[in-house]
């Protein structure tokens, strides 16, 4: 019910309304993936952050957890299987994935390709994309070595609230394979 009064306070950061397209948004290409920017922390305010990705077969991190922000998952298009702690899950078009903060997990794309939306709340992950990432010139998968190869140091790794987990990788198991 209103009381007929106006609100006089400013409104908070990002809480104004705002339109981004998937066609013009910001986009960019790192880890053989198209990232593309729907929403960042200067549209909501640092409440979270909105990416559409496009990712190859078998891409994905290994195991880490993000130290301050849950992520989500919305799968648009393609299959996914993903570890979080010690299950194994796999999640299809048409599947929501949440993955509470300081939770271990990975994920590897086992269709062709996966499109999918991923978010960040609060926001974080998209700050490294604008710092570290390639522009895209297109918004299609990368060409191969379109983005450097960046060694996330414990630096860069804490800017982002991420850690990167030791230990072996249950979705690649070939490079245990490698590395014995």
């Amino acid at each position: 019910m209103s009381t007929g009064t106006l609100n006089t306070r400013p409104p908070m950061p990002g809480a104004e309304l705002f339109i981004n397209n998937v066609d013009s948004a910001p986009a960019y290409w790192w880890l053989d993936t198209l990232w593309i920017i729907l929403a960042e922390a200067k549209d909501t305010g640092g409440r979270f952050s909105m990416m559409e990705e496009l990712a190859p077969k078998d891409s994905g991190p290994g195991p880490h957890k993000h130290t301050w922000s849950d992520e989500t998952y919305y799968m648009l298009d393609g299959e996914i299987t993903f570890l979080v702690n010690d299950e194994i899950k796999t999640a299809r078009t048409g599947d929501y994935v949440m993955v509470p903060r300081n939770t271990r997990h990975a994920f590897r794309v086992t269709s062709d390709t996966a499109r999918f939306l991923n978010s960040y709340t609060p926001a974080s992950l998209e700050a490294a994309l604008v710092e570290l990432a390639t522009p895209a010139t297109e918004r299609v998968l990368p060409p191969k070595n379109a983005s450097p190869n960046i060694k996330m140091t414990p630096e860069l790794l804490s800017r982002y609230g991420m850690d990167i987990l030791p230990g072996p990788d249950p979705l690649r198991p070939e490079l245990a394979v490698l590395a014995a």
